[in-house]
């Protein structure tokens, strides 16, 4: 089961990715950040209301609270850099550099959960990933200054994604999946418009597009749906197994960028993306 709920999140963070890109043409990408935050925190709660969970919140332990808002803090983060490297650059350049956090994501598994079962699978299918993922993020179709810059950014955010899922695998245990997921987002949530506040940015908020808004409540949707996945897999099956297949979002990620956005991948990308889909089904298979 938590193989299929893998596959699920893979299916909706692709998307995200795409909606997202079309709803911040011309909106600033922190303030889409925290309008899709509002969106999936509404989404978070109401699917923790419908699974009876939201009473729980007050059995939660400390220990496991630190945890969630860690994680929360981390994602906040992540998504912070994320969508700033999107803002300015290519979709096929900027998904992989952020996928490359499932190497990472397998690294502090084994190291702080002690995940070292299939452990050669694991560290062959990661470094064959990461391969891949080199190729795929080819710094030559990144042009200028936006385009080193954003790939700074999508660096930091797989970083902070890995952190993110270490994080959430300590705090989530013991805790319902969809009660934890909403503490995150609602961490996520504070942070994210904290942000805003601080960047003195809150007056733009009039001045979004109606269309881009609808993409960006939209990729709310999908965020919520790919996290309440994501979460109740690594709850119940391992971190190191459920990271990589979740990264095999690029493949809806690429196909969707050109059909919507005519992003061509060049040989070397296409090498790429069978190298990270190679790694990742080792991964996925025998570790």
């Amino acid at each position: 089961m938590w193989i299929a709920l893998a596959v699920m999140s893979a299916f909706f963070a692709g998307i995200t990715a795409i909606l997202a890109k079309c709803g911040i043409r011309k909106t600033d990408s922190d303030i889409a950040t925290a309008i899709r935050t509002a969106v999936v925190l509404a989404f978070s709660v109401l699917m923790a209301f419908l699974a009876g969970s939201l009473n729980g919140v007050f059995q939660i332990t400390l220990k496991q609270a630190a945890f969630l808002i860690l994680s929360g803090l981390a994602t906040g983060a992540s998504w912070l850099c994320y969508f700033k490297a999107l803002s300015s650059g290519d979709v096929n350049v900027i998904a992989p550099i952020d996928k490359s956090s499932t190497a990472i994501t397998i690294l502090l598994s084994i190291i702080i959960l002690g995940e070292t079962g299939g452990l050669l699978p694991k560290l062959a299918g990661a470094i064959i990933l990461t391969v891949g993922v080199i190729l795929m993020a080819d710094k030559s179709r990144a042009s200028g200054k936006a385009g080193k810059g954003s790939i700074i950014y999508a660096l930091f955010s797989a970083v902070f994604a890995a952190l993110t899922s270490i994080l959430a695998k300590i705090g989530i245990d013991g805790v319902e999946s969809n009660l934890a997921t909403a503490v995150r987002t609602a961490v996520v949530l504070i942070s994210a418009w904290l942000f805003v506040f601080a960047k003195g940015k809150l007056k733009m908020l009039k001045t979004v597009d109606k269309k881009e808004l609808s993409f960006i409540v939209l990729s709310g949707f999908s965020t919520g749906a790919s996290w309440l996945c994501y979460y109740r897999a690594i709850q119940i099956g391992k971190v190191s197994v459920v990271a990589p297949i979740d990264k095999l979002s690029i493949l809806v990620t690429v196909a969707f960028s050109y059909i919507v956005f005519k992003e061509k991948l060049s040989k070397k990308g296409a090498l790429g993306l069978l190298l990270m889909i190679a790694g990742t089904l080792i991964i996925a298979i025998f570790a």
